[in-house]
């Protein structure tokens, strides 16, 4: 119908999630890369965004934007350090849960009209 926005499917925003994810993981595991604060910020401005599309998945969001991270540091280095990625994420995805919640988007619900 015209003029009705549809919501974003919950499958495409974790599964997108898991990607960027997955592509911030494998940068900030590259032997070259040493700028945490960059890495946080990705972080957290993947997870927000997320989060703030589907506010009642950010829990998910959070975590599908978070392990990947977590997971190419340990496979490739052997380095949990990068633990704190899950922590960070999950912040940005609260962040913007409550973005959208405060903007009027947290009923995940597209206009009736």
């Amino acid at each position: 119908m015209p003029g009705v926005e549809r919501p974003v499917r919950k499958s495409g925003v974790i599964l997108l999630a898991i990607l960027v994810g997955t592509c911030i993981g494998l940068v900030d595991s590259s032997s070259g890369w040493d700028d945490t604060g960059v890495t946080v910020g990705m972080v957290v401005l993947a997870a927000g965004t997320l989060a703030f599309l589907r506010p009642r998945i950010a829990w998910w969001v959070g975590l599908a934007v978070g392990i990947p991270v977590v997971t190419w540091n340990v496979a490739l280095h052997h380095n949990f350090s990068s633990a704190f990625a899950v922590v960070v994420s999950l912040v940005g995805a609260g962040a913007g849960k409550l973005l959208a919640e405060t903007s009027g988007r947290g009923t995940d619900q597209a206009p009736r009209g």
